[in-house]
């Protein structure tokens, strides 16, 4: 029996085209080994939104190769995307496939194996202009699960390399969409997540359909589906469809990841991000509006070229008067290829470094204050795994619908099913809780069946 290892780089889409790229193997009776043993083929999924991930890609593939240099080593992803000549003068290299083509994936092996000569699958993405269907009806993580909606993006931010790597929006068949979701909860998931490059610009490569009206049919027909969860999604693509969605759905979350990158203005038009802040604040009156309680995660970029202290309070300022529930930042970091890395104001990285800390300590103030508001309150929960940090202790920890992270006394029956949880203690990064009861049918089944 053949063997195949993998090792995944980046972004969640990454891991979802992973999953879905083990299925071909899987159907071909392969063997899945983990990635520091000895396999026969060795599938590395890049990443390249920085250069450090051009690096660590670099890295992994090398490792690879070490651990087997008779093994077939195949190099897909948007590192292998974007510079596939730099990918194939690694010596050991046999096959490079893109973000595209995965399918023949097992074809490129065999003819691998018969002429030992290596192949450059790799194609220009830009030119693409159809969804790639790639099935993934279950994964690794058994509490919830992520289903591809879309792929590309149109933006062209300045700071970014991922239409390149990814190519222009194209979205999924909204029947098939419909059908995996179903195949997923059939599967045992309760929480489903909404990914893509671009996961809100879903539809807008569609005639009579968008994102609200996909949002909308889930809501509707998928059986069984407990949470509906959306990866992210830009301030330019929450319409007022979309609002009256999430306002009258008892599935999707409250819980959303609006990406910011800055509360400057003038940074945002360096940028070319397609929002004013203005806008963006109009936005989240009307979400929370329509879902009190609501929790907007965000994304932010310090140091961007050119940025003064003042630009920065701006920022700095937005997110404290709006309340955010907790940030994800990133100082800046040069993408060769993109216009922002020749930009000539580039910030010193001391500078960028004191602001990111700045950030980090507000965003922790008001995750905390945040929390603090559901304390006492009862909220659904669904356990993902046993608390690392105390083995024995009984605990386990998972996420609220506005995605709190609880961990409370559970029992390992209880792992991928909805229960109700008292807040008892807020916190961050955790919050304290106390089981209250089953939400879901068949583990109170199971539970008589045990007793």
């Amino acid at each position: 029996m053949s063997t195949v290892a993998f090792h995944t780089l980046g972004c969640k889409v990454n891991h979802y085209e992973t999953e879905a790229i083990w299925q071909l193997f899987k159907q071909a009776g392969y063997e899945r080994k983990d990635f520091e043993t000895h396999a026969d083929v060795y599938v590395i999924n890049t990443c390249t939104v920085t250069n450090t991930g051009d690096k660590k890609s670099r890295q992994v593939i090398r490792r690879a190769i070490r651990q087997n240099p008779d093994a077939v080593i195949c190099v897909t992803g948007c590192y292998a995307q974007t510079s596939p000549a730099e990918v194939m003068a690694i010596p050991g290299v046999d096959i490079v496939i893109g973000t595209q083509d995965r399918a023949k994936i097992l074809e490129y092996i065999e003819q691998f194996k018969q002429e030992r000569q290596p192949i450059n699958g790799v194609r220009n993405i830009m030119k693409t202009r159809v969804y790639e269907e790639m099935d993934v009806p279950a994964f690794t993580d058994r509490t919830r699960a992520s289903l591809k909606i879309q792929e590309g993006c149109n933006n062209f931010c300045t700071f970014c390399i991922i239409p390149w790597a990814r190519g222009l929006m194209r979205s999924r068949d909204p029947k098939e969409v419909i059908r995996q979701a179903q195949q997923l909860v059939d599967a045992g998931y309760k929480e489903i997540v909404l990914t893509g490059i671009h996961t809100g610009g879903y539809g807008e490569d569609m005639k009579d359909y968008n994102f609200a009206a996909l949002l909308r049919d889930m809501d509707e027909q998928v059986v069984g589906l407990k949470r509906l969860r959306i990866s992210s999604i830009e301030a330019s693509q929450i319409t007022d469809e979309v609002i009256e969605v999430l306002k009258r759905s008892d599935k999707i979350v409250r819980h959303l990841h609006i990406p910011l990158q800055s509360g400057s203005n003038s940074v945002l038009k360096r940028m070319r991000r397609k929002y004013t802040t203005q806008f963006f604040a109009e936005r989240l009156v009307q979400l929370r509006e329509a879902l009190p309680g609501l929790a907007v995660t965000s994304d932010i970029i310090v140091g961007f070229p050119g940025e003064t202290e003042e630009e920065f309070m701006e920022t700095y300022e937005f997110i404290r008067d709006h309340q955010f529930s907790e940030l994800h930042v990133f100082p800046y970091s040069k993408r060769t290829g993109t216009p922002a890395a020749r930009m000539l104001d580039q910030v010193d990285e001391e500078v960028k470094n004191e602001r990111v800390h700045r950030l980090i300590a507000l965003s922790d103030q008001l995750a905390k204050e945040y929390a603090s508001q559901f304390e006492g309150q009862v909220l659904e929960v669904i356990p993902e795994e046993p608390y690392k940090e105390e083995p024995d202790s009984g605990l386990y920890v998972g996420y609220t619908d506005n995605y709190l992270k609880v961990k409370f006394p559970a029992t390992e029956e209880m792992v991928g099913q909805l229960v109700k949880v008292k807040i008892t203690k807020a916190g961050y990064p955790y919050n304290e809780g106390e089981f209250v009861r089953v939400v879901s049918d068949q583990i109170t089944e199971k539970m008589k069946l045990s007793s």
